[in-house]
């Protein structure tokens, strides 16, 4: 009988780009990000390959890739067969081992680590299945889709069989379809970056518009006065219309938030993102009682499903924003498309860091397709930055993400970039 495959290796590498030069990625709690990737291929005796990333800004990135490499004892040697057969079996196994589960749970380093595993395991299933990320899972039965998510914590609020029932909605050939002509919406937070002078802010705002994007993005939080003259620049370049959001990146307390966006109400913001700080759910829902119709917008910095469920059985947020690199992977992130979905909140994903427009773009597709059945109201941010270095960039056409054809999860790196901006001896750094 034929030997089956086994993992013969876990690589991790941290890869930084030095984005803090020109200020890209600069807000009011991350001034100078160096925008970072902490690496991951994994490897088979039989010549396959898989790859994701954790995204980071700069310092700490060497962490993310220690509690990476700290996960290799429990990936090397397991049947590739028997993992990519049932993908929640192995996300269970790693965020389940006892010893490095003690260190989030469920959160922080550690789960981001046991992410990029399990991400890396769904690129190489994909890449064995010919078949890009987001079509792999929109093609699943439902009973495979909800045997992806540990229920545990989460049947309070959602139960395995609210969940097929979700997923079994008809007509998923024709979204399937529908996106592959069409596309994903998008918007764009490339002009709202906190370091942008206001020319490039003006003049980057007027290019989002001609490039037909559906909402800009900016960031808020340092200097009331200077947000305030920010706004009614953009304002000013796409025209009374076009939807603005802003970003505070959790620099606000609570009633500093409420008092902050009352000033900047004037000029109808789209929503508020991450007001204050991400796990404090009843701050979220004074904030968004006090801010409406002003929308609440949070997820970027949230770590598992378990807090998501919270902030939506609390009435706390208004946009569900996921996050490729967050939480401890593909499968928290279904679990988080499906509680999202049975509470009716539209789902915005976060993309704004290197690799994360290629990697969440297929979780958005494939909650249009076999999941919430829509894209009203949901759009992917997009920003402008790094996809050079990707195998498989992320293509936008007239303001909406295209969707992807290239099998695989889309983190993949070109080698010479990954040679080039290793730290600290890459070139780049030396």
């Amino acid at each position: 009988m034929p030997v089956s495959a086994t993992f013969t290796e876990v690589e991790a590498r941290d890869v930084r780009f030095p984005t803090s030069r020109f200020l890209d990625g600069s807000d009011a709690m991350n001034p100078v990000p160096d925008y970072s990737a902490a690496y991951v291929s994994v490897r088979t005796s039989d010549g396959d390959e898989g790859h994701s990333l954790v995204f980071t800004i700069g310092k700490g990135n060497d962490v993310q890739v220690a509690a990476i490499r700290a996960y290799a004892s429990l990936v090397v040697g397991l049947p590739v067969d028997d993992v990519l057969a049932d993908l929640g079996a192995f996300s269970r196994r790693l965020s389940g081992d006892s010893q490095l589960r003690w260190l989030g749970p469920d959160k922080g380093v550690v789960s981001m680590a046991a992410g990029a595993l399990v991400n890396a395991a769904w690129d190489l299933r994909a890449r064995r299945e010919n078949l890009p990320l987001w079509q792999l899972l929109a093609r699943l039965s439902p009973e495979e889709i909800v045997g992806l998510v540990d229920f545990r914590y989460l049947r309070d609020a959602l139960t395995e069989d609210e969940a097929l029932e979700i997923v079994r909605k008809e007509g998923r050939s024709d979204r399937e379809a529908q996106l592959i002509s069409t596309g994903y919406p998008a918007y764009t937070t490339t002009p709202g970056w906190l370091g942008y002078d206001d020319e490039k802010l003006a003049r980057l705002s007027k290019e989002a518009v001609a490039d037909g994007f559906g909402m800009i993005k900016l960031k808020v939080g340092g200097d009331r006065e200077a947000d305030l003259r920010r706004l009614r620049i953009a304002r000013e370049a796409v025209g009374p219309d076009l939807p603005i959001a802003v970003d505070a990146n959790q620099v606000w307390g609570v009633g500093e938030a409420i008092e902050w966006m009352a000033d900047l109400a004037p000029y109808r913001p789209y929503w508020i993102e991450e007001p204050t700080f991400p796990d404090d759910v009843l701050g979220h829902a004074r904030i968004r009682e006090a801010v409406h119709p002003i929308r609440v917008a949070t997820g970027e910095h949230g770590a598992n499903p378990v807090l998501f469920k919270q902030l939506l059985q609390a009435n706390a947020i208004d946009v569900v924003q996921i996050d490729a690199t967050r939480v401890g992977g593909i499968n928290d992130n279904v679990a988080i498309l499906l509680l999202a979905a049975k509470f009716g909140v539209p789902v915005c994903p976060h993309a704004g860091g290197v690799g994360l427009c290629e990697m969440v773009q297929h979780l958005a597709m494939f909650d249009f397709v076999a999941v919430s059945g829509t894209h009203d109201d949901r759009m992917i941010e997009y920003v402008d930055h790094l996809h050079e270095h990707f195998v498989d960039p992320v293509e936008i056409r007239g303001g909406r993400y295209v969707a992807p054809t290239t099998p695989g999860a889309g983190a993949r790196m070109h080698a010479t970039s990954l040679t080039e901006f290793s730290y600290p001896d890459g070139p780049a750094w030396t």
